[in-house]
């Protein structure tokens, strides 16, 4: 029976995620801007960035988060991390003196589609000083953005942190977030970087780049020597997840109304590894992983 998105998941021993913190600036049209003039738009403002993201949904489904970021001392990261901290996530989050917080303008057109154009600001420049190491436990799960990775000013601090939750005896996850990015930097080194990891999230598109497999499931597993899980997510063609130890499942997407897609990897994200910590089966992650997913596209804005 399909999960609900009403029942919370029981609490698992907790969760530290590590990614950017965003003001997203989310501007709905109902098709192409016409450019060169103007576009009538519906512009609203809402709590984004990767990290973020993830700990707000494992928040909302009754988890106990430790969030790590970097915002400036503007108006815009006091808003940031409020929203966060009144849904109950614990926040470590540097304030820079000189650069702003990060802010993503959003194009939606009618089909729910997204176009990003963010300014990371201060993320960029997350540093492993940021790391509140006494958390780092061994009962806890780590959730690192990929963003955090692809970024030369941050990837320091997210490579510290992988390493330190490796000695800790945490268990990790990491997710690519972005194919341009990952373009820049290259295969071979984010191989290199997230090798060990136990949970890998990548989109069709990312997986083809990291292992030149335009299937899937081909892409998938030749991924799984370098992780314990591999998750590929296919947007309106649902998901599948494979382990090394053989172990395989694919669900379809939740079919619901798509108004805004930002956000559903996150939330998707967020599903699964609830599940995945609570040592369930992989269908078993990805049935809620989906619901959670359908219902961030359901709505404006990457949040619950």
């Amino acid at each position: 029976m399909m999960s609900s998105v009403d029942d919370l998941d029981q609490p698992t021993p907790g969760f530290m995620v590590i990614g950017d913190l965003m003001t997203d600036i989310v501007c709905q049209i109902p098709g192409p801007p016409t450019v060169g003039t103007d576009t009538d738009a519906l512009i609203t403002s809402h709590g984004g960035g990767a990290g973020g993201n993830v700990a707000a949904w494992l928040a909302h489904r009754g988890q106990a988060i430790h969030f790590v970021s970097r915002v400036g001392t503007d108006s815009f990261g006091d808003v940031a991390v409020s929203l966060l901290t009144a849904n109950g996530v614990t926040c470590h989050v540097t304030r820079d003196p000189a650069l702003p917080t990060g802010t993503c303008v959003v194009m939606v057109t009618g089909d729910g589609e997204r176009t990003m154009m963010p300014d990371p600001g201060a993320n960029a420049f997350l540093a492993p000083a940021d790391l509140p190491e006494a958390e780092f436990i061994a009962t806890r799960h780590l959730h690192v953005s990929g963003y955090t990775l692809l970024k030369s000013g941050s990837r320091m601090a997210g490579l510290a942190a992988l390493d330190l939750a490796q000695r800790r005896g945490m268990t990790s996850s990491v997710d690519v977030s972005s194919t341009a990015p990952l373009l820049e930097v290259g295969i071979n080194p984010f191989l290199e970087w997230t090798s060990g990891t136990q949970v890998c999230f990548a989109n069709a598109a990312e997986a083809n780049i990291l292992t030149g497999m335009a299937d899937p499931e081909e892409a998938m597993n030749a991924l799984l020597p370098h992780y314990d899980t591999v998750v590929i997510k296919l947007g309106a063609r649902g998901s599948l997840a494979g382990r090394r130890d053989g172990q395989r499942a694919a669900t379809p997407a939740v079919s619901l109304d798509v108004i805004d897609t930002t956000g559903a990897g996150d939330a998707f994200a967020a599903g699964f590894l609830i599940g995945w910590t609570s040592g369930k089966s992989l269908m078993d992650c990805l049935l809620p992983a989906s619901v959670l997913a359908a219902r961030a596209v359901g709505g404006v804005g990457a949040r619950p």
